[in-house]
């Protein structure tokens, strides 16, 4: 392992297979000349929508085979979400790491079942918590026999329709001796808008990313998707593929500049 930051990146969610194929195709290829060690992160299945039209997913096993087929071709690990203890075990026997929504961050049940699979549980900062209290939520993992816990900042709600991102929080809770990364898109996102749809600040993604790895996270996570604006979830706030690169290209720069 060199001291790069790491990435999790992908689709919010999967939509289908060639798409999916596609994005962790040039992400492969991108962080392994930058020596970024990669995630692979796509939802199978969208549970936590503002609007009964919504689209959730494509099928649960069909995007699970997905996210299992791209850990295999590309020799990667893989990420996506769980939403009840009924899912972790499910999910497990097709990704490597399980990954807690922020608004599900308290949930006992969830995390304990998460961590009795024996996967890299990812437990994202619910966005009504300090720093400080995520300690209780590894801890739920780690005393279920699991060690293999990261942390992760997504912003804190600032107001009803947006989020601040304090990044004090990275060094908070890295204290607790787990690796820390900041989620950059969704830390952007303009949530509870009146049409139903939240809004976002794509623009600023570059902004925050650069103030995640000045300040020191382990690694970055950053929704990406080839036209945003056609996407199924969160196309307001995610990044478009192609300025992955020259974004990644300028982190790995700062990031050996503070090491």
């Amino acid at each position: 392992m060199n001291d790069n930051f790491f990435l999790i990146a992908g689709p919010c969610v999967i939509e289908g297979e060639e798409m999916a194929f596609d994005i962790a195709e040039k992400l492969v290829k991108i962080t392994e000349r930058l020596q970024i060690p990669y995630l692979f992160k796509g939802s199978y299945r969208k549970a936590n929508r503002s609007r009964l039209d919504s689209f959730t997913g494509i099928g649960d096993e069909k995007a699970l085979k997905i996210l299992q087929a791209i850990g295999k071709q590309f020799n990667i690990q893989t990420v996506t979400d769980i939403h009840t203890a009924e899912e972790a075990a499910l999910a497990a026997e097709y990704v490597d790491v399980l990954q807690i929504p922020a608004f599900l961050c308290r949930q006992t049940d969830l995390l304990v079942a998460a961590a009795k699979t024996g996967k890299i549980v990812n437990v994202k900062k619910g966005q009504f918590v300090s720093a400080e209290s995520m300690q209780f939520a590894a801890q739920k993992v780690a005393e279920s026999g699991n060690p293999n816990v990261m942390l992760t900042e997504r912003g804190t709600m600032f107001g009803y329709q947006d989020l601040v991102v304090d990044f004090r929080s990275i060094p908070a809770m890295q204290q607790f001796g787990y690796p820390v990364m900041l989620d950059v898109t969704h830390s952007l996102q303009q949530p509870n808008q009146t049409c139903g749809v939240s809004g976002g600040r794509p623009d600023l993604i570059e902004t925050i990313a650069k103030a995640g790895i000045a300040v020191g996270a382990d690694g970055l996570f950053m929704e990406t998707h080839q036209n945003p604006a056609v996407a199924k979830s969160d196309g307001t706030n995610m990044l478009r593929l192609d300025l992955m690169e020259e974004l990644l290209e300028k982190l790995v720069k700062i990031r050996k500049a503070i090491i």
